[in-house]
């Protein structure tokens, strides 16, 4: 199968254009999503080359320092990498690691935020579902390669390998899983739970909500086919990638009930406070006028607040004397 094209002596790699192509896909998604919230879609297309140029070196960073076991069979080891330093950069030779382009985009698009003085975690949330679709897309230029397969399978889906393509130990095998279409299937439906969410949880989420959303169901899919994958990285005897997603799903879902049960205590609390609690605002004989009328609702919205903060400070104090 070929990998690419020549223009002149220049090798134009299909896994590359496969990789852009997710990347515009994921910016145009975004964009929509950012008119149909309200926002400047031209943040999304300001802010696509820097989160372009942060996820190739996160990219590019999560794979030197997880490298596959066929490479470090072959001593392309982190250390390898750091010794030299030309074939660290040489991304033309493969090995870019998803998590690090969404780590690094993150940070990159975070930079450009704070620049423009707007609120991360909405973008977060704007860019979650075109992410899950640049994920999708960009899965089949590992098609391309012919890597990023499964173990041997027998199922109609299953696809050819090329004996140069096979990992030692595997010569003599012909099918595989196609690891790749899986995680692809995976990621587009990923990209529909989290647009329906977006619109059903309108007005419940809190800025940053569906992110985490994203970063619970990505990892727990990647999580469960790191199961599949055969060239898995190893730190320490584990597979790296999906300790690391188990560890980010477990976070995301925790952080996402924190934020939430915060709310349902504040919640609880309001309805539980005395209405013999409650000082009533005095009258006044010059008439409700709206001056007065903006006052009081000042003043109610004042005191209610102070029993609020009074009767968690009660609650925290009862439950250390328990």
């Amino acid at each position: 199968m070929p990998e690419g094209f020549f223009i002149g002596s220049f090798e134009i790699r299909f896994y590359g254009l496969i990789v852009m192509v997710g990347a515009v896909a994921a910016a145009w998604l975004s964009a929509r999503q950012a008119k149909r919230r309200g926002q400047d879609s031209e943040f999304i297309w300001d802010a696509f080359p820097w989160a372009l140029i942060g996820g190739i070196i996160g990219a590019r960073l999560w794979h030197i320092l997880t490298p596959p076991a066929s490479m470090v069979e072959q001593g392309i080891t982190a250390y390898y990498y750091l010794t030299h330093p030309l074939d660290a950069i040489n991304i033309r030779a493969g090995g870019l690691g998803i998590p690090g382009a969404v780590i690094g985009g993150a940070i990159a698009v975070y930079l450009y935020a704070r620049h423009r003085k707007t609120n991360f975690a909405m973008w977060t949330d704007i860019i979650a579902p075109g992410l899950a679709l640049a994920q999708a897309i960009g899965r089949w230029g590992n098609f391309v390669n012919q890597e990023l397969y499964g173990a041997p399978t027998k199922l109609p889906w299953a696809i050819y390998i090329d004996p140069a393509h096979r990992l030692p130990g595997f010569e003599n095998v012909d099918y595989y899983h196609p690891l790749f279409l899986y995680e692809s299937l995976y990621n587009l439906a990923n990209m529909a739970v989290l647009l329906w969410l977006g619109r059903r949880m309108k007005g419940r989420f809190k800025p940053g909500d569906l992110f985490l959303v994203y970063a619970i169901i990505y990892p727990v899919g990647r999580f469960f086919l790191e199961f599949l994958r055969l060239d898995y990285s190893q730190v320490g005897g584990l597979n790296i990638n999906q300790s690391i997603m188990a560890g980010i799903a477990i976070l995301s879902l925790a952080l996402l009930l924190y934020r939430h049960r915060i709310d349902r205590f504040k919640l609880t609390t309001v309805e539980t406070i005395p209405e013999s609690n409650l000082v009533p605002m005095e009258t006044h004989p010059t008439g409700n006028s709206s001056d007065e009328m903006k006052s009081q609702e000042s003043y109610l919205n004042k005191q209610l607040s102070d029993e609020v903060s009074q009767a968690a400070n009660s609650q925290e104090e009862d439950s250390k004397k328990g």
